[in-house]
């Protein structure tokens, strides 16, 4: 058996102007918890844990980071919705 490869990761135009701004060890962190994303998409907790039809919309938080993706089970990709830094 075979292990599935990790869902790609992509960045809308607002995540992307935030990521290009983060410290050097932010935007470290950043693609870490989007490299675990990648490997196990529902790992992180529900956005909207009340809304029973938005379970691919997850909340990564790590420390003074956050960041909001959404899994797009057909085509295997997570698509970044939005970063946070509060430092």
């Amino acid at each position: 058996m075979t292990a599935q490869q990790p869902y790609a990761v992509r960045l809308s135009g607002q995540a992307e102007k935030v990521l290009d701004t983060l410290p050097e060890h932010a935007e470290d962190t950043a693609w870490d918890s989007l490299d675990a994303a990648a490997a196990d998409p529902w790992g992180f907790r529900q956005w909207n844990s009340d809304d029973p039809e938005g379970e691919d919309v997850r909340y990564a938080s790590v420390g003074q980071l956050s960041l909001t993706y959404w899994v797009n089970r057909p085509l295997r990709r997570l698509t970044v919705l939005n970063v946070v830094w509060l430092g």
